[in-house]
């Protein structure tokens, strides 16, 4: 099953992107962000990334800057511990209801509830505990852990889309190419995976976890 967006020239279209740390977001799905810039003229973004101090802010900023250009945007960064998310999770669960009273978004982008990582679950019992009628899509983390699991919306890529993510995070996050898994390889060969899932013209895809749609007719 296909599922198309009408594009409306005269509506605004606002996208929430929430991420655990500094490039959550990019890596999970980055290049679709890049792919809405191109069919929302009107595209809002409001951007929150929970875990970005030091460095890794710097980054975090700067990549939410190069995702976002072009557009209408609010970044936020928060400076929670990475890793002990869960622990403060009453501040987290108060920063959720702010952004709540801030946007009320077309489409929320967050992570999959069936990631290992402890902050990654947080954030998305949390949207879904927030933003119960709105369409969330779930984004996957390549990880040590293995816990990739079988999405089940697929945006296929165009060449210079994919291309350009990888250029990004790999220019953005200089703090992370010391990781083995933080290379072109990784991002290329997961999106490889998902565009051969989806049979996408160009090969390449991104892919998420959608637990619910509801179709309305006007």
């Amino acid at each position: 099953m296909s599922l198309s967006i009408p594009r409306e020239d005269t509506k605004s279209f606002t996208v929430l992107c929430l991420g655990a740390h500094s490039d959550d977001i990019e890596i999970g799905c980055g290049a679709t962000l890049l792919h809405f810039k191109r069919i929302f003229p009107q595209l809002r973004f409001h951007w929150v990334v929970f875990s970005a101090t030091g460095l890794r802010g710097q980054e975090a900023g700067k990549a939410a800057e190069l995702f976002t250009s072009g557009c209408d945007k609010r970044i936020v960064l928060k400076d929670f511990r990475d890793g002990f998310l869960p622990y403060n999770g009453h501040e987290v669960k108060e920063c959720f209801e702010e952004i709540k009273r801030t946007v009320n978004p077309e489409l929320i982008f967050t992570h999959w509830n069936g990631d290992a990582h402890q902050d990654h679950r947080l954030l998305s019992d949390l949207t879904w505990n927030t933003f119960r009628n709105h369409l969330i899509l779930e984004y996957e983390i390549p990880k040590y852990d293995g816990d990739m699991g079988r999405p089940n919306l697929f945006v296929p890529l165009d060449a210079p889309l994919y291309e350009t993510k990888i250029n990004y995070l790999l220019e953005t996050f200089e703090s992370q190419r010391t990781r083995r898994w933080f290379d072109r390889e990784t991002f290329l060969g997961l999106m490889r995976i998902r565009g051969m899932e989806c049979n996408a013209a160009s090969g390449y895809a991104e892919a998420f976890h959608c637990r619910k749609v509801v179709l309305e007719g006007n």
